[in-house]
């Protein structure tokens, strides 16, 4: 991976912590995510005029990630009733990245080195030691929460890979990204009033900043991962990117005043040593 997609996909990670921490703020943890999903497909909408219209090859991918991400948001929103940030997060997002190590060899033809192998099982090794006694007053993970995280991480590497498919066949990466975003915003919208009822969009009013906020963390985050997934192994991208979990761990502590035992210091090195691995071998 070169230094510049290496840095981006850090940056990325930034965001994408940054917007998870506003979902666990948000009272209905479905709707502030439905919220930051049309937020982003707003802010997306704007630019649609200064890209072209992806090809029609990439269509069905944009689809497909559509249906895969009414998933991530449900399942996502669902684990945060059972645990908290600092656990949800790396259970979540340590988890997708085998998943879509193993299936980007089979389905994309991505190949990795052993020694990318070894820093990227160390780094999701990390990620989920952080999830060790994460629970207010170390409760430790139920079934639930377990259950939920896992079901958001087969989302994840879902959506994660046909987008990196779309994004390659279209050959724009900006492009695919940004329609992406809108049609997300356009189903999560259509989905919430099917399923909440049309009156639901009024609760969301008084939160626009907030959703407006997340929606462009999320919209940025995103964009650079799908850009990197063009010039660097899926499987690569999906577990550096999966570093916010150091940052989503800050925003935890600091804001959410959520407990941070050793282990979960102990935790942020191994993840660490995994990036070095990663970059080094």
């Amino acid at each position: 991976m070169e230094t510049p997609v290496f840095l981006l996909v850090l940056t990325a990670a930034a965001l994408h912590a940054g917007w998870n921490a506003l979902l666990k703020i948000g009272l209905d943890r479905f709707l502030t995510a439905s919220l930051i999903q049309i937020a982003a497909g707003v802010v997306a909408l704007a630019a649609l005029p200064f890209v072209a219209i992806p090809k029609p090859q990439a269509w069905p991918w944009i689809g497909l990630s559509a249906l895969f991400h009414i998933g991530y948001n449900s399942y996502l929103a669902r684990a945060y009733q059972h645990g908290d940030l600092g656990q949800v997060y790396p259970l979540a997002r340590g988890s997708s990245p085998l998943l879509v190590a193993l299936l980007s060899v089979a389905l994309l033809g991505d190949r990795l080195s052993p020694g990318e192998l070894v820093g990227l099982l160390v780094l999701v090794g990390g990620i989920w030691l952080m999830a060790v006694r994460g629970g207010r007053g170390a409760a430790g993970i139920n079934a639930e929460l377990l259950g939920c995280a896992l079901m958001t991480a087969l989302f994840i590497a879902g959506y994660t890979l046909a987008d990196a498919s779309g994004a390659r066949r279209n050959g724009d990466a900006l492009s695919y990204s940004l329609w992406l975003f809108t049609v997300n915003a356009l189903v999560m919208a259509l989905v919430i009033a099917i399923t909440r009822g049309p009156r639901t969009f009024l609760q969301l009013g008084p939160h626009w900043r907030g959703g407006l906020a997340g929606g462009a963390m999320s919209l940025a985050a995103y964009s650079i991962a799908i850009w990197a997934m063009t010039r660097a192994p899926v499987a690569l991208v999906s577990a550096l990117r999966e570093t916010s979990v150091l940052f989503a761990l800050l925003i935890g502590a600091l804001l959410l005043k959520e407990p941070l035992p050793p282990i979960r210091l102990l935790a942020c090195g191994v993840i660490a040593a995994g990036v070095v691995l990663l970059r080094a071998l």
